[in-house]
């Protein structure tokens, strides 16, 4: 198994590192096959706070058969996350990974580009829920319906409403791929109830 972890520029870097922190647990400490990818529009991504990474891959390598999930940080406005996050390219892999029934698994305002590609509407989803809930507004206007809960599933994808939930979301997300008894086995290695 694989998961793809995209990076838009100004990506936070605590909702990243659960994606690759979670995952690299149940691989190297419990032998599951699951392996992580990055992925960017450039060789090195900056982070919200300016913390570069180097991907493994840029956007146009990707092949979608290649992977069984798709992984999203979310990251500030101020630090240019939107331009990639809203890029066409980027809405186009994520309609390819729902449209062959993959995990998309998205944290805290990462919602906004899985609603900006259409593949929430009518669907239940969550974003960023503070300063008056105005990213769930946002989400709403793709046709979403907005649910007020820490993380939200819905079929094959996977939301939250802040940095504080990007365990939960990473462990849902090893929930899909390797099973709940599993998953529970990593979850309790790693000190989380």
């Amino acid at each position: 198994m694989k998961v793809l972890v995209f990076c838009a520029t100004g990506f936070e870097t605590m909702e990243f590192s659960e994606f690759v922190d979670v995952i690299g647990w149940a691989r190297n400490d419990y032998g599951y096959d699951v392996q992580i990818e990055t992925c960017g529009f450039q060789k090195t991504v900056r982070s919200t706070f300016g913390v570069p990474i180097i991907v493994d891959k840029l956007i146009d390598e990707i092949s979608v058969e290649e992977y069984d999930g798709l992984a999203i940080p979310g990251g500030f406005e101020e630090f240019g996350f939107y331009t990639e996050a809203f890029d066409e390219r980027f809405l186009n892999l994520i309609r390819m990974f729902h449209e062959q029934n993959k995990i998309i698994a998205s944290i805290c305002v990462a919602a906004l580009p899985l609603g900006k590609s259409g593949i929430l509407k009518g669907r239940k989803a969550t974003t960023y829920h503070l300063r008056d809930g105005y990213r769930q507004k946002q989400l709403a206007e793709f046709g979403v319906t907005v649910v007020n809960e820490r993380v939200v599933v819905d079929e094959n994808v996977i939301t939250s409403y802040c940095p504080e939930t990007a365990p939960d979301v990473a462990f849902e997300l090893l929930r899909k791929l390797i099973g709940t008894e599993g998953m529970l086995v990593v979850k309790h290695a790693m000190g989380y109830k």
